[in-house]
């Protein structure tokens, strides 16, 4: 069996403009949507003027530039006081715009890389997604999880049948 990037990534993903505010980008993953594989989407594409890809904001990006930035420097979050802070960070947060919290230059597979050519990169690299670009352009994205649903439930279902027969 030859599975390629096409054959398994997702072609309903959500995408969000560079220039979208973060409060955007924050809704739109609260609400994100749930895959055949029940997974539930916790990123979005971000996209540029031309439609082409420009990086990609998770829910980790959004929770790490909650922190304020100074924790960055080897300064530890238990030896201060937080009473009182997180909603005058959530505020500073919603005020930034995608493109300032975005992860850039994310590693991307083309539509018709080989399956284990993509999960090699994505074990290796602890990648759980990787977006399929064709034309510098947005077509689809691979998860780690529908990976692993795509290649193990239809096996499970079958064993299950043999083992019900004996």
């Amino acid at each position: 069996m030859t599975l390629n990037a096409r054959d398994i990534m997702v072609q309903d993903f959500d995408m969000i403009d560079s220039d979208a505010p973060v409060a955007k980008a924050i809704e739109m993953i609260l609400d994100g949507k749930v895959r055949a594989s029940g997974h539930k989407t916790v990123s979005l594409i971000v996209i540029d003027e031309f439609r082409k890809m420009a990086g990609i904001v998770s829910m980790f990006d959004i929770l790490y530039h909650l922190r304020p930035s100074f924790l960055n420097y080897g300064i530890r979050g238990e030896d201060l006081s937080w009473q009182g802070q997180i909603s005058k960070f959530i505020g500073e947060l919603e005020s930034k715009k995608v493109k300032h919290i975005m992860s850039k230059g994310p590693v991307s597979a083309t539509p018709d890389e080989h399956l284990m050519i993509l999960l090699d990169r994505m074990i290796k690299n602890k990648y759980r997604r990787l977006p399929v670009i064709e034309n510098d352009k947005p077509i689809g994205i691979v998860y780690l999880s529908d990976v692993y649903h795509h290649l193990f439930s239809n096996r499970m279902r079958q064993f299950s049948r043999t083992r019900a027969k004996d």
